[in-house]
């Protein structure tokens, strides 16, 4: 039986892609990720996750990747996107069984939404919980894969604009960035989403002559 599990990376920054990513892998091959202490990429350093990204290459019958710029996501919506592109995994890979972290609360609901667009032929077994990325090895596996490859984004982000931080509403390096490139630019690089409270407020206070 081929198992998948999708995650994300990058859903709440300001700067840089979200990356969405669908690993496939046999049944039988489930016990191996969790020998090599495959789990949720946010308990891991760095360094664990290329280490394990590499053991995961080794283990799975095949992943994906999916970049999903900050101009889609001012354009479409965050939400819809992920929708959208959890479903393209699926329909490539045709799994027996999903295993995804659900970005709602409503598990039930979007649950509701994957199987609407899906085509009826294709028949899958959906597990769509909160907190996925912890419970389940598979999806542990896809969070550090888009974790890994979010990381390279931003390191050659970094190259073209300097220090970015993490790219979080929360760091302070990222605030920085914004406020610095604000006051050269007179604008916003594209590598931002504009439609962020965050960028919002930091160009109301550029505006008022705040910094």
């Amino acid at each position: 039986m081929l198992i998948m599990g999708i995650d994300e990376a990058g859903r709440g920054p300001v700067i840089g892609p979200m990356i969405i990513c669908g690993v496939v892998i046999r049944e039988d091959s489930l016990s191996g990720l969790v020998k090599r202490g495959v789990r949720d990429s946010k308990s891991l350093s760095p360094r664990q996750r290329e280490k394990l990204k590499r053991e995961i290459e080794l283990l799975c019958e095949g992943y994906e990747l999916i970049s999903i710029s900050p101009q889609e996501i001012d354009k479409e919506g965050m939400n819809d996107l992920e929708l959208k592109n959890t479903v393209r995994l699926i329909k490539r890979f045709l799994p027996q069984k999903v295993f995804l972290d659900a970005p709602t609360r409503n598990c039930e609901s979007y649950e509701r939404k994957i199987r609407e667009l899906l085509p009826s032929r294709v028949r899958v077994k959906l597990v769509v919980e909160n907190f996925a990325d912890r419970n389940y090895p598979i999806v542990g596996a896809a969070s550090i894969l888009a974790k890994v490859e979010r990381d390279r984004r931003i390191s050659q982000l970094e190259k073209l604009y300097g220090p970015l931080g993490s790219g979080y509403p929360s760091d302070e390096r990222t605030i920085e960035f914004l406020k610095g490139y604000l006051r050269r630019r007179q604008d916003l690089p594209p590598i931002v989403r504009r439609r962020w409270k965050t960028i919002r407020r930091v160009k109301e206070k550029w505006e008022r002559g705040v910094f």
